[in-house]
């Protein structure tokens, strides 16, 4: 949504004309919105309350030193200070631009009484111990006020202003709170449904159910043997789960229920191949795809690689973390009960 900035323009009057019109020039070019002492052509007590209110309104602040110190309040201290000092305690964005070489500025455009005199000094002190820039000439002032506004978007960047017809209605304002509403709703549904157990797989084998795995071994002859091991679904789920933490191939998962097993078969046996049956580790897999626990990896893969891999969904991520988390050997807190009053 395009902004455009509000920027308050402070300074004496008469002596800066010229340098104020280059200032508001630069300023609309930015399509930045000025306000000022054109605003208040009698600074007096009585307007005080409405430049402090648009000062509160503007995105940024800028004050313009010259020769002149300007009109001052009953306590003795210009309103061009006073808008300053109000601008910095509301922690706008400040830049003061003061002339660079006040001795060439024209006798008429300059303080005549020694208090006059005395108020602008400090007053420079004053905006040169916080973000200052110097200028020469009206044209001068133009370009550095608008390179230093540039920066001042960039490096704090403002509320600014925008179009009313392009901020929302209070009717447009509730249907957007509804319908984020609604998305949230939906996400946290879809949460739901990745951790936990897809429909219909209730009545599938799970969990502490019991089966048979079978392993073909081959001796140093021509002939092979199968033997077959119990186990269940959740013991071998809790075997090759991590290796899919990333994504693991079919050989891999194969290998690492044959590594797992191997301890488990008859003692004497004696073989240099030892293989789980393609037929059981395709019914493994088909069955932990239907409980939603493992899908296939569909990630770019180099035309070299021919690997079917296969990963975690949510649910399946959650089981593994939940059947392989280490559980604590402390014993449970006892239990107090406190005696009846009597």
């Amino acid at each position: 949504m395009e902004k455009r900035y509000q920027v308050f323009v402070s300074s004496t009057y008469r002596d800066l004309q010229q340098e104020r019109q280059q200032v508001m020039q630069a300023l609309l070019e930015l399509d930045c919105i000025p306000a000022g002492m054109e605003l208040f052509p009698a600074a007096d007590d009585d307007q005080w309350s409405l430049i402090k209110q648009v000062i509160d309104d503007c995105d940024y602040y800028l004050a313009i030193l010259g020769g002149r110190y300007g009109t001052t309040s009953k306590d003795g201290k210009s309103y061009t200070q006073m808008e300053y000092e109000y601008a910095v305690s509301k922690n706008k964005p400040v830049v003061a631009f003061l002339h660079k070489d006040p001795g060439k500025i024209p006798s008429e455009k300059c303080e005549e009484s020694p208090d006059g005199k005395h108020g602008l000094a400090a007053f420079r002190q004053l905006a040169e111990n916080k973000m200052c820039k110097y200028w020469e000439t009206p044209a001068e002032l133009g370009s550095v006020v608008s390179r230093s506004i540039i920066k001042l978007m960039k490096s704090r960047p403002a509320v600014g202003w925008v179009r009313a017809d392009l901020v929302p209605d209070e009717s447009a304002s509730k249907e957007i709170l509804t319908l984020k509403k609604k998305i949230e709703n939906l996400q946290n549904e879809l949460e739901s449904v990745r951790t936990s157990a897809p429909m219909g797989t209730s009545d599938l084998a799970q969990g502490d159910e019991e089966l048979e795995l079978t392993f073909r071994l081959r001796g140093l002859g021509p002939n092979s043997q199968e033997i077959t091991v119990k186990s269940t679904w959740n013991e071998i789920f809790s075997v090759i789960s991590p290796l899919m933490i990333d994504k693991a191939t079919e050989q891999q998962l194969s290998g690492a229920i044959r590594d797992y097993f191997l301890p488990r078969l008859p003692a004497g046996t004696s073989a240099i191949m030892v293989n789980l049956s393609n037929r059981d580790f395709h019914r493994l897999k088909l069955q932990y795809r239907a409980l939603g626990l493992i899908t296939k990896e569909t990630s770019q893969k180099s035309l070299k690689d021919t690997s079917t891999y296969w990963t975690l969904t949510s649910y399946g991520d959650l089981l593994m973390t939940q059947a392989n988390a280490a559980r604590s050997t402390r014993p449970a807190p006892a239990v107090v009960v406190p005696e009846s009053a009597t």
